[in-house]
């Protein structure tokens, strides 16, 4: 499989839309444009496209709700909101390839009937900002958005909106929240957003990667695009590796790969020779595996039957030398500092985990923490109101399943055996 996300950002000038233009860019929304819009999502609902910002719900069922709403007007909202610790999969897409987004958000407000756009960007991305309204701008001057598109009487604006750094804002309803001027913390569901979203009109809102595969589909078709990939998961996924590897990076591949290839073909093994201990295979929202459960399909279908999940595809990568108690007590700092506070059972939850976890790595730990982290545990999970505090306890519960060995050691040992 070549490069369809990430064709042609080696060039030094990919984000100039003369570039774009010259690797054949926007000829797919000339084609979108000749078609109806229901026959667009048909497309998409044949291509077996699955949104790529962790959920990997089916993209054109989500539109298809909004199509069908008689409400106006409609918004479509990119989620750039790229905070999970590990994930930077989206990053290259924004800063190198820019009109490849603008071009599948276009197409995309034209299909389910938006005139309006936004781009949610994280606020830790002030280039990818840049990049981007430099690349709106010459979208704009070449007649790709505006009110009479290529003189075809469809309208299409586009703003980026740059958050202010919560990683709840991540979350759909939060995300609203935010762009309407609010506090982010993640609404009530049901009504969901496809119905009753920004400023309560139906509001589509997909991952960057999920909307720069929407030209590549119209380009090929959807029957052509189902054949990459996996055969419930198709097309290209972007997997971001981080941690003790040799070639950490962006690695655009089939879904479904097995993730032993991607540590090991593809980001070159284990970094100094050392053996492998665990893997958070989605970020660290989702369940961390062991050395000896990586040959698994990279995809969302296929990981739940490993005891993980697919998440963003942000595969972080532990040597034997780390610590596992520490890795989940810095989560847990993590997840304790960006719980929005909205829920008892995440907001105290976290607070507590951290508490333990932190307890323990210091060398304090006590007989009986182990399972008062279990108890914690099972208080929370399915009691939150966004998946922010399952992601927390998932965490702690999958590193007592495979790690409780280190847990016992520094409660017994009163410090870790990697310290000297």
């Amino acid at each position: 499989m070549g490069k369809i996300l990430l064709k042609n950002i080696e060039n030094s000038n990919s984000a100039d839309i003369n570039e774009y233009l010259k690797i054949g860019g926007y000829k797919s929304l000339i084609k979108a444009f000749e078609m109806q819009p229901k026959d667009i999502i048909g497309e998409i609902r044949e291509s077996g496209l699955r949104g790529r910002g962790g959920a990997g719900f089916p993209t054109a069922m989500k539109w298809s709700f909004a199509f069908a709403d008689t409400k106006f007007p409609k918004y479509l909202i990119c989620n750039a909101d790229e905070g999970e610790p590990g994930t930077f999969k989206d990053r290259p897409i924004l800063e190198k390839n820019p009109h490849l987004l603008i071009e599948g958000m276009v197409i995309s407000g034209y299909a389910i009937g938006a005139e309006h756009g936004y781009v949610y960007l994280r606020g830790e991305y002030p280039y990818a900002k840049e990049v981007l309204n430099k690349a709106i701008a010459q979208a704009y001057e070449k007649n790709y958005l505006g009110d009479n598109i290529l003189g075809e009487n469809i309208k299409f604006h586009l703003t980026v909106y740059q958050g202010a750094g919560a990683y709840i804002c991540g979350e759909e309803t939060a995300l609203i929240e935010s762009l309407e001027g609010k506090r982010g913390q993640p609404r009530s569901k049901p009504p969901f957003p496809v119905n009753v979203g920004a400023w309560a009109m139906p509001t589509i809102i997909n991952n960057v990667e999920t909307l720069s595969n929407i030209p590549y589909i119209i380009s090929v078709g959807g029957a052509g695009y189902s054949k990459i990939g996996a055969r419930e998961c198709t097309g290209p996924k972007l997997y971001s590796v981080s941690g003790c590897v040799e070639k950490p990076g962006v690695y655009e591949l089939p879904m479904g790969t097995i993730l032993r290839d991607i540590i090991f073909n593809y980001a070159g093994g284990i970094k100094s020779g050392k053996k492998l201990k665990a893997v958070f295979p989605g970020g660290i929202s989702t369940p961390v595996l062991p050395a000896d459960n990586i040959d698994c399909p990279m995809d969302f279908i296929s990981m739940p039957r490993f005891g993980s999940m697919l998440g963003s595809g942000a595969v972080i990568v532990m040597d034997e030398s780390v610590c596992m108690v520490k890795v989940a007590y810095r989560a847990l700092k993590f997840f304790e500092h960006e719980s929005c506070g909205k829920c008892t059972p995440c907001r105290e939850g976290t607070d507590w985990l951290r508490k333990i976890l932190e307890r323990i790595e210091c060398g304090k730990g006590r007989e009986g923490d182990i399972e008062l982290l279990s108890e914690v545990v099972d208080i929370m999970y399915g009691r939150c109101f966004c998946p922010l505090g399952d992601s927390a306890a998932g965490l702690v519960m999958s590193m007592i399943k495979h790690f409780r060995n280190e847990f016992e050691e520094h409660i017994r040992d009163k410090k870790c055996k990697n310290q000297k």
